[in-house]
């Protein structure tokens, strides 16, 4: 077991990680793929452990746990390692005639020391998701799980520092008083993943050092249902990601919009894919999640008066367990239209068409996710066109996750800054701007007494 780092000691912990990072040893392409490799094996070894961790603190089954968890993880390291020379390498920049003779390019090198925040819904995903570009990009780490998962937060404290460089990753766990002193010390990047409260407080403490931030936030991630879209197809798919770890999931759909013509139609879709992938007792299903902890319990058990339970509604408290619940009349200033709900509660409203939908989702916050069904091209390529959203994915959800290559990331009220991929590579590096001067041949036009001529001839070479 690691032994607790008190907050006391996170001064020399910090420098301790930035004396290494002076060293350059985590500079070398070979560290980074041992890194990676450390990685992987870290997950193959300890399959068991994270499975009961992830159970004990979710209750997430073990296709979940290789769903939503470790089958992304590995997908982003093998990703990483088989183009980690590539994107390291010079990236060459046109030089224009007033620049010659010279070459230019841009360098990718790593920031420093990056503090990483994971969060609790995905405790494993969250903090090795972003953990993979900062080695990739050759940075020292400092990682801070979430204490709200507190089995996972544990092991991950014990196995990281096991089968990583101990000099250039640590871990820390704890709380708001820990935190709150980790947010103290100065950093090259902070990675926070979680709400919008605290992301707030995240930038205000970056502040402080002037230290950039990548903030993965959420908010209400909408779902339209187009008008003579595949219903049975949506419905499966829509009723999956919003039950995928009981709705704890920052980019499940969050509210459905769908005209009052089809909305009983999908409805009735919705409840016979449930008792397929459920059963009749869905609170008792083994392959349903329960809610973290019975603070958010009692949050989402109040969402459950706002208009009318159409599906579900039952819940258990001693088991944490709210059972997939569809609302319909609801209006959009419930409390239930207010916040991202985070859980198993599914409003559907009404709308009378494709634009107004969108005008609804366009009067709010831009979400970090937005998702429509439909059969037609020209619905599709109005919301691409008029959405703004972190992500976007038509005729299904969730499974953008899936492409490595895609850049994950917010906009607005839903976050900043985005990764996966080379864009993750590229955010947790500093790319530095390059170029060399050739000594001959010397052209003498920028160079004084200046003379209209001169000023010609750098106009043409301009």
């Amino acid at each position: 077991m690691t032994s607790k780092i008190e907050p006391s000691e996170y001064p020399a912990l910090v420098e301790r990680l930035r004396g290494t990072f002076q060293t350059g040893r985590t500079r070398s392409l070979e560290w980074r793929r041992s890194q990676l490799d450390a990685l992987e094996r870290m997950l193959d070894d300890n399959e068991e452990a994270i499975g009961e961790a992830l159970s004990a603190d979710l209750g997430k089954p073990p296709q979940e746990v290789l769903l939503g968890e470790v089958g992304l993880v590995y997908s982003e390291i093998r990703h990483a390692r088989r183009r980690l020379k590539a994107w390291s390498r010079p990236r060459r920049v046109f030089t224009p005639m007033v620049g010659q003779p010279g070459r230019s390019w841009v360098q990718p090198e790593p920031l420093g020391v990056v503090l990483i925040m994971g969060a609790w819904n995905y405790p494993v995903q969250l903090v090795l998701s972003p953990l993979i570009p900062t080695l990739a990009a050759g940075n020292c780490v400092l990682v801070k799980p979430s204490e709200i998962a507190a089995n996972t937060s544990s092991l991950l404290a014990d196995l990281l520092p096991a089968y990583l460089d101990e000099d250039a990753v640590a871990v820390v766990e704890g709380a708001v008083e820990e935190t709150t002193e980790l947010l103290k010390q100065r950093y090259d990047h902070i990675f926070y993943t979680g709400g919008a409260m605290v992301g707030r407080i995240v930038m205000r403490a970056a502040a402080e050092h002037l230290t950039p931030v990548t903030l993965e936030l959420g908010g209400k991630s909408p779902c339209v249902i187009d008008r003579g879209a595949d219903l049975k197809s949506a419905a499966r798919r829509l009723i999956w990601g919003k039950c995928l770890n009981a709705g704890q999931t920052c980019i499940a759909p969050d509210y459905v919009l769908v005209s009052p013509e089809e909305s009983d139609a999908l409805i009735d879709a919705i409840r016979g894919e449930l008792d397929e992938m459920y059963g009749p007792d869905r609170l008792a299903s083994a392959d349903y999640c329960k809610i973290i902890n019975k603070r958010h319990f009692d949050r989402l058990t109040g969402y459950l008066g706002d208009g009318k339970v159409a599906l579900g509604g039952r819940s258990d408290a001693d088991a944490v367990r709210i059972e997939p619940t569809v609302l319909t009349d609801v209006k959009a200033d419930d409390s239930v239209m207010q916040e991202e709900i985070f859980g198993p509660i599914l409003p559907v409203l009404e709308v009378e068409d494709l634009d107004r939908a969108i005008d609804f989702i366009r009067r709010g916050e831009k979400p970090l996710s937005a998702y429509l069904f439909t059969r037609s091209k020209d619905s599709e390529q109005r919301f691409i066109d008029r959405v703004s959203t972190g992500n976007l994915c038509i005729n299904d959800v969730l499974m953008f996750m899936s492409v490595p290559g895609l850049p994950f990331g917010g906009v607005g009220e839903s976050g900043m800054g985005q990764y996966h991929g080379k864009a993750g590579f590229d955010r947790l590096s500093h790319l530095k701007a390059v170029m060399k001067r050739g000594r001959f041949p010397e052209i003498p036009v920028r160079f004084a007494p200046y003379s209209k001529f001169k000023i010609k001839l750098l106009k043409w070479l301009s």
